[in-house]
């Protein structure tokens, strides 16, 4: 058998071993042989270029790369440079590394803003309005087709505010929410798969406007401190962005929506008075996940008014690595990281630069190396390598968004997509956590570059987190297209607990000027990620064929309207 395969190495550069079992996808899945020179190249990382890479990125001279700055054009041009040096043609526009993302700025005006509630008892008899107060019992989100939104109707509670009959659950299974204004809470059932959950919560507008709701208003469960709008004042108040088209069209809105707003506790509370259930038996149905939806004896006329500016265009950069079939040469995997942070800030602590150097100076500069790794290769790889250097994700995954529905290549011939989004190196990388690996046929490029750089693939040790909705990849999930999301585990190989490591990080220094150079970054472990990069990308590359979206998979089922990518049934 042995002298059989070192024959088929020579036959063709890319073959499976036998299928194996994961047990963290609980599938079969063919695993694929890494070739000698493949093996060779990751093993020629150079953890000190991600080291170098960050230091620039992350110095104070950059100002926190915020989109539209000095500082930002400062970090494009070293991506450019980067680019050139390597060899990567240009793909943005106009035969540049370029692609501009116009951008619309909103902000809700508090002062022209206002919400009134109007109670009808069982009688029949209307009570007196009741004004709101902004910043107290409500906040709008702003309303990106209009400066001014006035609009008055009855509301209904709908749960949660999912219809996922896929998942056998539907809150609107039994009730006509057209021109009503529908209230729900935040979340959505526990009984959901950590993703599909993530998911659910992120849709609940388009949701509604798909039912012909005019308006949507939402609150948390007693035990959802995060999501309140008493938690959040200071980035409530603060400007929304959306991408624009090149017809001037502002996406990922739902215009019919009128009025969209969150509710302090105490006020949603007061929502349910006269219903037929009170909160207390709406919040057991909801942690029981029982599906529930009934009129409230209410009414809201609501105004929001928003400030409106087309003031900001954002870049991606974007550099190719041709590929060397005649045919796969013209399909595409793509590297994403996102080059933006959160600028300059209020002081905390003394310093007001947001340097982002591991939110992202690290994935960028961890895809700048997989790059470099790409060109010691005696051969490009059968498919095109394309990376980019997104813009604007701190705004809402805009710049991944934006290209993703307008890439610079034929958008069915993007075939994958890799996405590094603070990776987590604060220790030695002995597990890691692949967000998306068990959605598609990603799982085995994903499996044999875990077992050649020694580490275990581990299960999402917070999902409460919502990672796989966090980052980049999701906006070429969005497209149909399957991807992977790589992050650290929680093994530190001594008595720490990475897992606690993680959310300290996230408590105290994530979004925070502390995130800067000074931390214990472990470049051994960030050479690991680029191996690891390096090679599910190269494997992708690699295959007969482009990877699948598993048979029945939710993500794979509910965008591919937009991707008619075939699936895996289980080959």
């Amino acid at each position: 058998m042995k002298y059989i395969l070192i024959v088929l190495v020579f036959i063709t550069p890319f073959f499976y071993t036998l299928a194996q079992s994961n047990p963290e996808t609980g599938s079969s899945m063919p695993v694929p042989t890494i070739p000698a020179e493949a093996q060779k190249v990751a093993k020629a990382v150079q953890p000190a270029a991600v080291e170098a890479h960050m230091r620039y990125l992350a110095d104070d001279k950059l100002e926190g790369r915020k989109p539209g700055t000095r500082g930002y054009e400062l970090a494009a041009q070293y991506i450019e440079k980067q680019f050139r040096t390597l060899g990567f043609k240009p793909m943005g526009q106009g035969g540049t590394y370029r692609q501009k993302v116009p951008l619309r700025r909103a902000l809700v005006q508090d002062a022209g803003s206002s919400m009134i509630l109007t109670r009808q008892s069982s009688d029949g008899v209307v009570g007196a309005p009741e004004h709101m107060i902004y910043g107290k019992n409500y906040i709008f989100s702003p309303q990106f087709s209009q400066a001014t939104s006035q609009m008055s109707a009855p509301v209904v509670f709908v749960g949660f505010g999912v219809s996922a009959p896929e998942l056998e659950y539907d809150d609107y299974a039994n009730i006509d929410v057209q021109g009503k204004i529908v209230a729900c809470f935040n979340g959505a059932p526990t009984s959901f798969p950590s993703n599909q959950r993530a998911y659910s919560n992120s849709a609940k507008q388009e949701v509604a406007a798909k039912h012909g709701a005019v308006g949507i208003i939402t609150f948390s469960l007693p035990n959802d401190m995060f999501a309140r709008i008493e938690s959040n004042a200071p980035r409530n108040r603060q400007a929304t962005y959306r991408w624009v088209d090149s017809k001037g069209q502002v996406q990922r809105i739902f215009p019919t929506l009128k009025v969209i707003a969150s509710l302090g506790d105490s006020t949603a509370r007061t929502l349910f008075a006269g219903a037929g259930k009170t909160f207390d038996d709406a919040r057991i149905a909801a942690t029981k996940n029982q599906p529930q939806a009934f009129p409230l004896n209410l009414s809201i006329q609501a105004t929001t008014q928003t400030e409106l500016n087309d003031d900001l265009i954002g870049e991606n950069l974007v550099g190719l690595l041709p590929g060397s079939d005649p045919v796969l040469k013209n399909e595409y995997v793509v590297y994403v990281s996102h080059l933006d942070h959160l600028g300059i800030t209020k002081p905390v602590k003394g310093d007001s630069i947001n340097n982002g150097a591991h939110d992202n100076a690290s994935g960028v500069a961890i895809n700048l190396e997989t790059a470099r790794l790409y060109t010691l290769l005696p051969k490009a790889p059968r498919r095109s390598i394309l990376f980019v250097a997104v813009t604007a994700e701190e705004m809402g995954l805009l710049g991944s968004d934006y290209f993703a529905s307008n890439p610079t290549v034929p958008k069915e011939n993007i075939v994958a997509n890799l996405c590094l989004d603070m990776p987590f190196f604060f220790h030695p990388l002995l597990d890691i956590v692949p967000y998306g690996v068990e959605h598609s046929s990603m799982v085995g490029a994903v499996r044999a570059a875990a077992k050649f750089v020694g580490v275990e693939i581990a299960k999402d040790p917070i999902p409460e987190q919502s990672v796989f909705m966090r980052s980049d990849h999701f906006s070429f999930v969005r497209q149909g297209i399957p991807a992977i999301y790589v992050k650290s585990g929680s093994t530190t190989g001594d008595s720490r607990d990475g897992t606690k490591l993680n959310l300290a990080w996230r408590a105290t220094t994530y979004h925070t000027p502390q995130d800067d150079m000074n931390q214990p970054f472990d470049w051994n472990a960030a050479g690991r990620h680029v191996q690891l990069q390096f090679l599910i990308g190269y494997l992708t590359a690699q295959a007969d064929n482009r990877p699948v979206w598993n048979d029945g998979d939710f993500f794979g089922t509910k965008f591919k309207e937009i991707s008619p990518v075939e699936t895996n049934k289980g080959r």
